[in-house]
């Protein structure tokens, strides 16, 4: 028998989509926002929508401590293609080794991350065709959170056979998750796109990560969506805008694989849609909050571009239906934080204060 709940927090309210902050309350009833109110009160708690994880490589969960590449002196001289490049980089040997139920309970922990440093929904791009997407969908079994599967193949030598593949990928997944052009035939990615159109599914696309040669041959792929873009020029944003082409960034993760930094200040100006990720588990946690940090103080983005593309970007682009922001009847995907932490009391602009400094044990619960 169902039973019907209901829930009154008030606070300090990150609300809409323009991420306004106000005091008030929120009254959720079954998991839905239903009303929210705006009235003065003393709580130091903040009401904020949880995060949204645009690119990870979860699979990965099974070894977070990589050698990155060659130590030279005091330094490490890091190899991108060694570390990851498809079939024989560092990360798919390491996949293709391990045994089944190491690999899930590894997926597990980095769900239950998610989880507990506020983040609501992911895309995971999965290795190992059908079965990497039912290992992922195993280790999701017990959790509520959001997710969306973008597989890739792996019987890539034959042409049937990668269709075969492709039919049985896009059956249970959500699309396609494809590594960049120069990682694979062309004729393989172009099979593999026309196969995702006849689903109507996400065709998603690493691109520009390591330098810019593969983007002119990615975008002529038509992807729903781009990843990384780190070397992108003016011009590739110019058509990426032109054709509506979302692209999620990750931060960290090109940080310490030394290919650069995104020009997301030149998406944002190109009216760009962009959202974040944090990649392979192996290099980064699922710690939102450090992507934030990274994007405001480094990037110098403004706080509240970062703080939506963190959270309503996401949603957006991934196609979560009634997330993203606190509104009336959207989903109730909120976390609950301690202003009067010993970080976050003392802070006077709630959004500045989550984007720059606060951390997951600032979070007091997450309903999702």
């Amino acid at each position: 028998m169902f039973m019907s709940w209901e829930q009154t927090i008030s606070g300090k309210i990150i609300y809409g989509p323009e991420a306004e902050v106000i005091e008030g309350y929120i009254v959720v009833e079954d998991g839905i926002i239903k009303e929210v109110h705006e009235k003065k009160n003393d709580s130091q708690l903040i009401i904020a929508p949880c995060f949204v994880n645009a690119h990870t490589h979860i699979g990965d969960s099974v070894c977070k401590d990589p050698v990155l590449g060659e130590t030279v002196g005091h330094y490490v001289k890091r190899d991108l293609d060694q570390l990851v490049k498809p079939p024989d980089g560092f990360k798919h040997r390491i996949l293709n080794s391990t045994p089944h139920d190491e690999m899930i309970e590894a997926m597990k922990s980095s769900i239950c991350d998610m989880n507990y440093t506020g983040t609501y929904a992911f895309a995971d791009f999965r290795e190992g065709g059908v079965n990497g997407i039912n290992d992922l969908k195993e280790a999701l079994s017990s959790s509520e959170i959001e997710r969306r599967i973008f597989a890739r193949p792996v019987k890539t030598e034959n042409t049937e056979e990668l269709r075969t593949e492709l039919d049985d990928i896009l059956a249970c997944a959500d699309g396609l998750g494809m590594s960049g052009t120069n990682d694979m035939d062309m004729s393989i990615l172009e099979t593999a796109r026309e196969q995702t159109a006849k689903y109507g599914a996400t065709f998603a696309i690493h691109s520009g990560e390591n330098n810019r040669s593969d983007i002119d041959m990615a975008l002529s792929l038509d992807p729903d969506i781009l990843i990384h873009m780190t070397h992108a020029e003016a011009s590739d944003l110019k058509k990426v805008a032109e054709e509506d082409i979302p692209i999620v960034v990750c931060p960290r993760s090109n940080f310490i694989t030394g290919v650069g930094m995104s020009p997301v200040a030149k998406m944002l100006d190109e009216g760009i849609k962009v959202a974040v990720g944090t990649d392979n588990v192996m290099l980064n946690s699922v710690n939102m909050f450090s992507e934030m940090e990274i994007l405001a103080k480094i990037f110098g983005i403004e706080d509240r571009q970062v703080f939506m593309m963190c959270t309503l970007m996401g949603a957006t682009i991934l196609g979560l239906e009634n997330t993203g922001s606190i509104l009336e009847g959207n989903k109730a995907k909120i976390m609950i934080i301690n202003g009067d932490s010993s970080n976050l009391t003392g802070t006077r602009e709630i959004i500045s204060g989550i984007v720059r400094r606060a951390r997951p044990d600032d979070i007091l619960s997450v309903i999702i």
